[in-house]
């Protein structure tokens, strides 16, 4: 009977072992214990694997991450190019007046010092405009990534000085992935994006003008059912629920926000 248990035990940990062995590094990264479990249920709005794969992110690459806030994406970055690699995270300053962007960062730093086997070699970059516009060295990235900081930008008048130093950052042929809550192509865009939605043909326009070329889009974060007209703007729909309880169920089937999921390339 003992030898007949551990020879199930033996079968069942080979065979771990082989299912580990046969995921590529990202599905590894994505599923490590370093994400937290509130991290990794967010997985099916924001399909991590399916967006970095669009954006072509591989793991010998020099990547820079704008404002990770508390690093939902750098808990899959970090490790995935730690050995081959490189990350750049661009965050607040620690001299930022908004006790927000200050907060944010002390939260950042202290996640980082906790697992620095994960993220001991992510370098942190400041981007605070308009003073600190420095993300890596001129010309040094293959990708840089933004997920859901457009508006922001626009809200304080610093969209385009952020896409010319994105474009500074990347390489000739480096590649701009953008993802942001995506506004009705029929609205006319309010230029401070109050309600945190910007359309496609804006993100465009600002990635253009700073000098990119539009590669491609995808499908991978839209969500039909974000009709887009809430009391709070986006921020209506989880994870905020600024609204707290009121309609909290309506707004929790609805789910997280219709996105866009888009490239740009900066020419050779």
């Amino acid at each position: 009977m003992k030898k007949i248990l551990w020879a199930l035990l033996f079968a069942i940990s080979f065979s771990s072992a082989q299912a580990d062995r046969d995921l590529t590094s990202l599905q590894r990264a994505i599923a490590g214990k370093q994400r937290s479990a509130e991290h990794k249920a967010r997985d099916k709005y924001r399909h991590p694997q399916q967006t970095l794969e669009f954006f072509d992110v591989k793991d010998t690459m020099t990547v820079v991450e704008i404002w990770p806030a508390e690093g939902w994406y750098t808990e899959i970055l970090a490790p995935y190019l730690k050995d081959k690699g490189k990350l750049y995270a661009a965050h607040f300053s620690a001299d930022a007046k908004q006790p927000y962007f200050k907060r944010g960062l002390e939260h950042f730093v202290k996640k980082m010092h906790k697992q620095p086997k994960v993220y001991g070699k992510v370098e942190l970059t400041v981007l605070q405009p308009p003073e600190f516009l420095q993300i890596a060295p001129d010309g040094s990235a293959d990708r840089v990534l933004t997920f859901r900081n457009v508006h922001n930008w626009m809200k304080n008048d610093q969209a385009s000085a952020v896409f010319n130093a994105m474009y500074k950052a990347l390489k000739p042929g480096g590649i701009l992935g953008i993802v942001e809550h995506r506004n009705n192509s029929l609205k006319q865009q309010d230029t401070r994006a109050e309600s945190g939605y910007v359309s496609e043909d804006y993100v465009i326009a600002l990635a253009r003008n700073a000098g990119f070329e539009f590669l491609k889009k995808s499908e991978i974060n839209a969500n039909s059912k974000d009709t887009k007209n809430y009391p709070a703007g986006v921020w209506t729909l989880p994870p905020s629920l600024r609204l707290k309880d009121k309609d909290r169920k309506k707004y929790l089937a609805i789910g997280e926000s219709d996105r866009m999921t888009i490239k740009f390339i900066k020419p050779k």
